[in-house]
């Protein structure tokens, strides 16, 4: 009886530091997401910047500079660059906000095994 109670003495312990130390992880990676998601963010803004002036210089050098349709598809490449900006932002919070929705899962779920072996 005295071996079995000091197992599960160890056992709780052992629970509870690792339900600490995971959820100390989860917000560390929370963060490096979010760094990571901002210099995403920075890289593909500075690329489609990148392109949208390839595609006015190709422009100037064919005399269409000023031409209605060089405008129009200048117009449109930005448009597009902005929509897929939006929708790479949308994405990368919809995985937040999932990730955090399952980290409380977890957590939850070890609060609720506690209060079960207790």
């Amino acid at each position: 009886m005295k071996k079995t109670l000091i197992a599960v003495s160890a056992l709780l312990l052992a629970s509870s530091a690792f339900a600490a130390t995971t959820h100390a992880t989860d917000e560390t990676v929370a963060n490096a997401q979010a760094g990571a998601n901002t210099a995403k963010e920075k890289l593909h803004e500075a690329q489609h910047q990148g392109e949208e002036q390839q595609l006015k210089a190709k422009h100037a050098a064919q005399g269409k500079s000023d031409n209605l349709s060089s405008k129009a598809s200048e117009g449109t490449q930005k448009t597009w660059n902005k929509t897929k900006e939006g929708t790479e932002k949308g994405w990368d919070a919809t995985k937040e906000g999932t990730q955090k929705g399952w980290n409380k899962t977890k957590e939850g779920a070890s609060d609720l095994k506690k209060k079960v072996t207790e």
